[in-house]
């Protein structure tokens, strides 16, 4: 796939590009459905599939503050928008200047003239430009007169007994209340986080027999607080293990930490990035009285895990 992160370095237009224009947060099922139908349109054309997204998200833009958090930070998004099998990802640096383009020219000089688009697919809520004036009926105005196609994508639903249309917020909503098994059916994978090993206060080992990767978080979007069966990325291998995400209350020190007790595995990750992937949610955070106690009900989370990931 090719990654274009300046539009000014589209030297020429696009074999028939089909192309799909959004934030993709997540690149859930929904996303996925609507790169497969693009890929396809593509074939018929025998054009080039093209994404385009922004960075930031216009969110935060647009609102400054007191925007949701992200599910899939860039460098994600990215790895999982190639992995549907696209051509082309165009990232567009977002920008108030950009913002103000008006939807008409957005259309014409950057769709049409640059991109050469003979076909656009989008959903029926489709917004764009300046103050969002461009929807779907200008949309197919422009399509008419330029001389490409609109297709408008139906909305993709959990299910035919779960009437809910799969979004970003959906699966935002499921994450941060600790539902990780219920998000993957949106997702299509398990919801991942990613970050830094780095050293903790070494407890985990000495004090209590179970030796912690202490991750420095990348990603924004985390799950409720609480102990779960994971599967750890690392060097290339998948491992199993536990990860407690929460504030140690038996400590009293109340440092949010996330820690990972990967299973079987004794190798020095200090400073690799690492990536958690939640299975399922074991049981909630809670103080113990004391150390041999929480100790105890490791070895319980560790034998659930092991069932629940075998």
């Amino acid at each position: 796939m090719i990654i274009i992160e300046d539009i000014n370095k589209i030297t020429k237009p696009y074999k028939n590009a089909v192309i799909t224009i959004g934030n993709f947060d997540g690149v859930h099922l929904g996303h996925q459905a609507l790169f497969h139908n693009l890929i396809e349109k593509a074939i018929a054309l025998n054009g080039t599939s093209i994404a385009m997204t922004f960075e930031p998200h216009p969110i935060r833009v647009l609102k400054k503050n007191n925007y949701p958090p992200l599910i899939t930070l860039y460098e994600q998004k990215v790895e999982l928008i190639e992995k549907a099998g696209l051509d082309v990802l165009i990232c567009i640096p977002f920008t108030q200047e950009f913002a103000a383009i008006p939807a008409k020219e957005f259309v014409e000089d950057i769709l049409v003239k640059r991109i050469g688009i003979k076909a656009i697919a989008v959903g029926k809520d489709y917004t764009f430009g300046k103050n969002r004036e461009g929807n779907l009926g200008l949309l197919k105005t422009l399509g008419n007169q330029c001389g490409f196609e609109v297709i408008v994508i139906d909305e993709l639903y959990i299910s035919n007994t779960y009437p809910e249309r799969i979004s970003s917020t959906k699966i935002r909503e499921l994450v941060m209340a600790g539902k990780v098994a219920e998000s993957k059916k949106l997702l299509g994978r398990y919801y991942q986080i990613r970050g830094k090993v780095e050293v903790g206060r070494d407890r985990g080992g000495k004090l209590l027999g179970f030796p912690t990767a202490n991750i420095n978080l990348f990603d924004e979007l985390r799950p409720k607080i609480g102990v779960y069966a994971v599967i750890v990325e690392c060097e290339g291998e998948n491992f199993k293990g536990v990860a407690n995400i929460g504030y140690s209350p038996t400590f009293d020190d109340y440092i949010f930490t996330v820690e990972a007790h990967i299973l079987d595995f004794k190798e020095n990750i200090y400073g690799q990035k690492i990536r958690v992937n939640f299975i399922d949610r074991l049981r909630d955070e809670k103080k113990f009285s004391n150390i041999s106690e929480l100790s105890e009900q490791i070895k319980k989370d560790i034998i659930k895990a092991r069932k629940l990931l075998s």
